[in-house]
């Protein structure tokens, strides 16, 4: 085993300490919510936790848990993110299949009216009034409306335009159609990026929040903007009447660090399972050889 020298040591042990650092800085916020949210009300109000909880308290978890609402706006993000996850995978890999090939006619011009959209937009305003009159008022149009991501189906054409020429001509003499050698060549030769992408669609629909609350009805609200108008709702029935805040043995950041956790907990449980894909699909997506 060859042996290290002075200056690898220290370049190890140097790395081995800032990524350590760098990690705990991550991981941090993530231990601060979750303390403070199964903290007593005091201690939270007085800022002492750090760390370590204070008082195990998980009223802020119960008073979350007890509001039908809530569950309701659950189950709409759910809904909005494992189907809106689905239209969007099958709308960019269908584009992104098509866009890589050369001998698709005006194939330049189609590549460039992508890419243009990434540069420049129409505005917030000019879209909202696109959506309005195409009755993106429920989340079934919802979905479609924001069917699709330019820079995602860019990572899946330069994924395909990669897989190479030989195989699909293989295929082509074996007698499969275009659809077949999509299916059966293509995405499964291109499992890592595709499962990047979706994770991409996924955590966008997920945390999603500006389009939601101005096209949604409230009873369609995804989990974002409930927790938003639950914690504002929460917070000014404190400010009008003093005695609502004495009669909760929890406050009001321990409520929403409470609705923090059980909003991540989705995504941290997910993501460790598909993050060998993640890191396959952005290092051979992001670069065309």
């Amino acid at each position: 085993m060859k042996r290290l020298d002075r200056t690898e040591i220290v370049f190890k042990i140097l790395s081995y300490v800032i990524l350590t650092i760098f990690a705990l800085a991550c991981l941090y916020p993530f231990i601060y919510i979750l303390a403070n949210s199964i903290s007593s009300k005091d201690a939270t109000l007085t800022g002492k936790i750090t760390v370590i909880p204070d008082s195990f308290n998980i009223s802020a978890y119960l008073y979350a848990f007890t509001d039908k609402t809530f569950w309701i706006s659950y189950c709409n993000s759910f809904f909005v993110t494992m189907y809106g996850t689905l239209v969007s995978m099958v709308v960019g890999i269908c584009g992104a299949y098509a866009l890589s090939k050369p001998r698709l006619m005006f194939h330049r011009g189609f590549n460039f009216m992508l890419v243009f959209t990434m540069w420049f937009n129409a505005g917030m305003i000019p879209t909202f009034n696109n959506f309005q009159d195409f009755h993106v008022d429920n989340i079934y149009m919802f979905i479609i409306a924001l069917g699709f991501n330019a820079f995602n189906i860019i990572l899946l054409r330069n994924y395909f335009s990669s897989v190479s020429t030989e195989i699909e001509e293989a295929a082509r003499i074996d007698g499969a159609t275009e659809f077949q050698i999509l299916l059966k060549v293509y995405i499964p030769m291109s499992k890592a990026s595709i499962v990047t992408v979706a994770m991409f669609y996924a955590v966008a629909r997920w945390n999603g929040y500006l389009w939601a609350q101005m096209l949604l009805t409230s009873e369609n609200y995804p989990l974002t903007v409930y927790i938003r108008q639950t914690i504002e709702q929460f917070v000014a029935r404190m400010e009008d009447d003093p005695s609502i805040a004495s009669s909760y043995d929890f406050s009001q950041f321990s409520v929403r660090y409470a609705f923090l956790v059980c909003s991540i907990i989705p995504i941290i449980v997910i993501y460790p399972k598909l993050q060998k894909y993640f890191a396959a699909g952005v290092n051979v997506g992001g670069v065309k050889e």
